[in-house]
C-alpha cells in the first residue's frame, strides 16, 4: 500500500499520474480490508499495538481509498474540493498515528514505532501540500518509501525466523523474545484492546466538523462522506469486537457513536435531493443524551475517566437538539473540536495503560473502593462475569444495546415530518441503523449465546424497523397507500404475535416489552390503510419507549450489580419441568478446565449434574454421596427395568477388585473400553472397593450393575477429579434422549439439575449398547438395548480378544 502511494506521489508532478485515481481508491479499498483481517488476527505477543495500527491504517486507506475514487469519477470538479476532502481525515490520522508511534518507542516496539511515525509524518506532509506550493509531493512519496523499507525488513526477518524454524531472526523482528504474553481478552471485561481503534473512529468524525469550524476547510460535502461512513462501518465492528473482549459498556457506547457517524454522513448528503439543510427531531436527541448520561454513569463504575469522557457527548447531543440544523451549526461543531481532543487523549491513555508497567491514574478501582463497602450495591465480578444463561458464548450480552435501540427508533418516529418532503427532516438514520442494523447485531449476539427467543424477537423488530423507515421516512412511500403494504404488516403482526405468545414462559418485562411493539404495528397499520386516529402514534411510540427503557436499565443493572435492582419479573405462565427464564441453574462451557473443576465440586458437595458424553447427556451424582443418588433417582421416576448405571473413568479403579472378576469378563472389559458400550456385568463385593455404601441400593439390580467407561476425555477428567459416578439418562422416563446441553435444564427443571456442563449438540444422537455380560463365561453375551455400537462389533470384539 505505502509503494503505491509513493508511487501515486513521485509522479503527482506530471500531467497525467502513473496511476489513475479510480485504480488506486480501488487498490487502498482492497488492501485496507487486509489490513483489517490482519490487525483482528493479530499475533498474541504483540497483541495492542499491532492491532491499533493495523486497523487505525486500515480505517486511513478505506477512507482515503473512497475520496480518491469520488475524484477519479469527477464527483470532485470544483476548487478545493479535493483539498476539502481529505484534509480532515489526513489531519486525523496524523495525529492518530503519531500517538502510536510515541507509544512504541516508549515501550520498545521501534518496528511498528517506525511505521507508525512515518506515515503519520506522509499524511503531515500531504496536509502541508494542500497549503503551499513550497512543500512538494516528494516528501509525502520519501515517507511512503521509508514504510516500504521498514516492512520490508520486517517481513524479511519474519518469514527467516519460520523458514530456519526460529534459528535466524533478524534484530527486532522475533516477536517471542523477552515479550510476555499480553491478554486478547478479559473475562471481567477489564482489557479491551479494541478501544483504542474506536477512540481513534470518534477522532475522525470529529475532525470533519471541526475543521470547517476551525476554517481549515471551506465547507461541508459529500466529499467527506466517506470518512464519516467508514468510521461508521468500522465502528460496528469495534462494536462487535468490543463484545467479543467481553466489555458490555463499551460496545454499547461505540455502538451509539456508530449511529451519530452514520447520521452525520447521511446529512452532508442532503444537497442530493433538495437545496437547504434539513432538521433535526429534538425528542430524539434529547433521549439520546438521556442514554449517554446513564451510560456515563455506569462506566464511571469501571473507570471515571471514561465516564468523564462520555459526557462530552451528552453535551453533543443537546448541542445538536438545541440547533434547529444539527451538524451544520456553530455549537455541535465546537463540540467536535471538544471530542477530537478529548478522544487524543484518551487514545494515548488507554494504549499506553494497556502497553507500558506504569499507568496513567483513571479512577479505576476508586468507585469500586466504595460500593464495597454497600451493603445495597455490589459489583458483579470473577469468571462468569459474562457466562451465558445456556452453553458459552465468545460475546458478551448484547440485550443492553438492543434495548437502547428500541428506545431510540421509537423516538424517532415521533417527528412526523412532511409527507410532501420526507427528507427534509433527519429520521432515516435514526430508525434504520439504530432500530434496524444494530438492532440485527444484538440479535445476532443474543443467538450466539443461546436466547433464541429474545433473538428472534430483535431480528423481527430490526426488519421491521429498517423496512418501515425507508417507506415511511425515505420517500418511497410517499402520499400513496396500497393494500400490499398493509398486508406485509399483518404478517409482521402474526410474527410477533407469536412472540409474545412466548414472552408468557419468559419474564414479565419481555412479554409488555413485545406486547407494545404490537401497539407500534398497529399505528403502521393503520397509517396504510388512512384509519390512523390523531396521536396514536405518538402514544404508541411513547409507551414502547418507556418500556424498552426500563429493559435498558435493568439489563444494565443486572450486567453490573449482583442481585435483582430492576428486575424483568417472573414468567406468567410457568410450565412444570420448565425454567421459564426465571429460575437459572448453573451453565459452564465444557471447553475450560475451570468449568470441569467447578462442576467435579458441585458433584462431591451432593449436587446432580448434566454433562455431555460420547452419545448423549446425562444426568450424573457422584457414587459416594447418597443423597445426590436418591436425588437423581427419585426426582427422574425411574421405571424398574431401567436402572441406573455406573461409570469410571479407567480399570485401575477397578484394579483393588480385580480377583473378583472372571479373567474372561476382566479381558473383555479392556477390549471393550472405553467406548459407547455399557456392560451389565454381575453384582458383587466389587462394588464396596469403590466407595458406593448407602449407593448401591440405587444403582443396577440386586443381581447385576451396568458399568462404563466413556470414550469423551471430558466426562473422563470429571470421573478423575470426582471418582466413580451414578449415571441415568437426562430425561424424564419414557421421553427421547436429550442432544443438547439447552434441552438438559428444560427437560428436568431446576429441582434436578443443580448444573449443566455445556458442549453444544451432542456427538450422537442414540445412546450406548447395553450388553448382557451376565454369562459371558460360558461365551454368551446378550443385549439389553442396541445403541450407537451394533451387536456385530460387539460378537467381533469377543471374538477376536477373547475366544481366538
Amino acid at each position: 500500500g505505502s509503494l503505491l502511494l509513493a508511487v501515486h506521489f513521485y509522479s503527482l508532478p506530471r500531467a497525467s499520474p502513473l496511476i489513475p485515481s479510480t485504480a488506486l481508491g480501488v487498490l487502498l479499498l482492497i488492501l485496507s480490508s487486509l489490513l483489517a483481517y490482519a490487525g483482528i488476527r493479530r499475533s498474541l505477543r504483540d497483541a495492542s499495538l499491532f492491532l491499533s495500527l493495523c486497523l487505525t491504517i486500515s480505517v486511513f486507506w478505506c477512507g482515503y481509498g473512497v475520496v480518491f475514487i469520488l475524484g477519479g469519477q469527477g464527483v470532485l470538479n470544483d476548487t478545493g474540493d479535493f483539498r476539502n476532502a481529505l484534509v480532515p481525515g489526513l489531519v486525523t490520522f496524523t495525529l492518530a498515528l503519531l500517538i502510536i508511534a510515541v507509544v512504541g518507542f516508549l515501550c520498545r516496539e521501534v518496528i511498528l514505532a517506525m511505521i507508525a511515525s512515518a506515515v503519520s509524518l506522509a499524511s503531515a506532509h500531504e496536509v502541508a501540500t494542500h497549503y503551499s506550493t513550497a512543500f512538494g509531493s516528494s516528501a509525502v512519496a520519501c515517507n511512503y518509501m521509508i514504510v516500504c523499507l521498514v516492512g520490508g525488513y520486517f517481513g524479511l526477518g519474519r518469514i527467516l525466523y519460520f523458514l530456519t524454524k526460529e534459528k535466524i531472526a533478524l534484530p527486532g523482528t522475533d516477536l517471542a523474545t523477552k515479550r510476555t504474553h499480553e491478554p486478547i481478552q478479559s473475562t471481567s471485561g477489564s482489557v479491551n484492546h479494541f478501544a483504542v481503534t474506536g477512540l481513534i473512529l470518534n477522532m475522525l468524525s470529529a475532525s470533519v466538523f471541526g475543521c470547517k469550524l476551525l476554517g481549515v476547510t471551506g465547507k461541508l460535502f459529500i466529499g467527506q462522506v466517506p470518512w464519516l461512513w467508514a468510521a461508521g462501518i468500522y465502528q460496528i465492528g469495534i462494536c462487535i469486537l468490543s463484545y467479543r473482549a467481553m466489555d458490555v459498556l463499551m460496545a454499547t457506547f461505540f455502538g451509539f457513536t456508530s449511529i451519530l457517524k452514520f447520521a452525520e454522513g447521511y446529512c452532508l448528503l442532503y444537497l442530493i435531493w433538495q437545496p437547504e439543510e434539513p432538521s433535526f427531531p429534538v425528542p430524539f436527541l434529547v433521549v439520546f443524551s438521556i442514554l449517554f448520561v446513564v451510560l456515563a454513569l455506569f462506566l464511571t463504575l469501571k473507570s471515571p475517566v471514561d465516564g468523564l469522557y462520555l459526557l462530552f457527548y451528552v453535551a453533543y447531543c443537546i448541542a445538536l437538539a438545541c440547533r434547529p440544523k444539527g451538524f451544520f451549526e456553530g455549537g455541535p461543531q465546537g463540540m467536535d473540536v471538544a471530542i477530537f481532543v478529548a478522544s487524543a487523549l484518551m487514545t494515548l491513555i488507554h494504549l499506553y495503560n494497556v502497553k507500558a508497567s506504569a499507568k496513567i491514574p483513571t479512577g479505576r478501582g476508586a468507585v469500586k473502593a466504595l460500593l464495597a463497602r454497600s451493603s445495597v450495591l455490589k459489583l458483579r465480578e470473577g469468571a462468569d462475569l459474562h457466562a451465558p444463561y445456556l452453553g458459552y458464548s465468545k460475546y458478551a450480552d448484547a440485550e443492553v444495546l438492543g434495548y437502547a435501540c428500541s428506545v431510540l427508533a421509537s423516538f424517532a418516529i415521533t417527528m412526523t415530518g412532511n409527507p410532501q418532503a420526507p427528507l427534509a427532516t433527519v429520521v432515516i438514520p435514526w430508525v434504520v441503523v439504530a432500530g434496524g442494523i444494530l438492532k440485527l447485531l444484538g440479535g445476532s449476539v443474543a443467538f450466539a449465546r443461546g436466547k433464541t427467543l429474545e433473538s428472534s424477537a430483535f431480528i423481527l423488530y430490526a426488519v421491521m424497523w429498517i423496512i418501515w423507515g425507508l417507506a415511511r421516512y425515505g420517500g418511497l412511500y410517499g402520499t400513496t397507500r396500497s393494500f400490499h403494504a398493509a398486508v406485509g404488516i399483518i404478517a409482521f403482526m402474526l410474527f410477533n404475535g407469536f412472540i409474545v405468545f412466548c414472552t408468557l414462559f419468559l419474564n414479565i418485562a419481555w412479554f409488555f416489552y413485545s406486547l407494545t411493539f404490537l401497539l407500534i404495528a398497529i399505528s403502521f397499520l393503520l397509517d396504510a390503510i388512512h384509519a390512523l386516529p390523531a396521536g396514536y402514534d405518538i402514544a404508541a411510540t411513547l409507551i414502547f419507549g418507556l418500556v424498552s427503557f426500563y429493559c435498558f436499565l435493568s439489563a444494565l443493572f443486572n450486567s453490573v450489580f449482583e442481585g435483582s435492582c430492576l428486575p424483568m419479573g417472573r414468567p406468567i405462565v410457568q410450565l412444570s419441568g420448565v425454567g421459564g427464564g426465571m429460575t437459572k441453574c448453573l451453565h459452564l462451557p465444557a471447553r475450560k478446565a475451570s468449568s470441569v473443576k467447578r462442576i467435579a465440586d458441585i458433584l462431591k458437595s451432593g449436587g446432580t449434574c448434566g454433562i455431555p458424553t460420547d452419545t448423549v447427556y446425562v444426568l450424573v451424582a457422584a457414587c459416594n454421596r447418597p443423597d445426590a443418588v436418591e436425588k437423581a433417582h427419585q426426582s427422574k421416576r425411574q421405571a424398574q427395568d431401567r436402572p441406573m448405571s455406573l461409570w469410571i473413568s479407567s480399570l485401575k479403579q477397578l484394579e483393588p477388585a480385580k480377583h473378583l472378576f472372571s479373567p474372561v469378563l476382566w479381558d473383555f472389559m479392556e477390549a471393550a473400553w472405553p467406548s459407547p458400550i455399557s456392560l451389565v456385568v454381575p453384582r458383587g463385593e466389587w462394588v464396596d472397593f469403590l466407595g458406593m455404601k448407602d449407593s448401591a441400593k440405587y444403582v443396577g439390580t440386586p443381581q447385576s450393575v451396568a458399568i462404563r467407561i466413556p470414550d469423551c476425555s471430558v466426562t473422563t477428567h470429571l470421573i478423575d477429579l470426582v471418582g466413580p459416578i451414578v449415571v441415568t439418562s437426562a430425561n424424564p422416563t419414557g421421553e427421547a434422549d436429550t442432544t443438547h446441553h439447552n434441552q438438559v435444564y428444560a427437560k428436568l427443571g431446576n429441582k434436578v439439575v443443580d448444573a449443566v456442563l455445556c458442549d453444544g449438540p451432542s456427538p450422537e444422537n442414540i445412546a450406548s449398547t447395553v450388553v448382557d455380560c451376565t454369562k459371558i463365561d460360558s461365551g454368551n453375551i446378550g443385549f439389553f438395548r442396541v445403541g450407537l455400537i451394533p451387536k456385530s462389533q460387539v460378537k467381533l470384539i469377543l471374538i477376536l480378544f477373547l475366544l481366538p
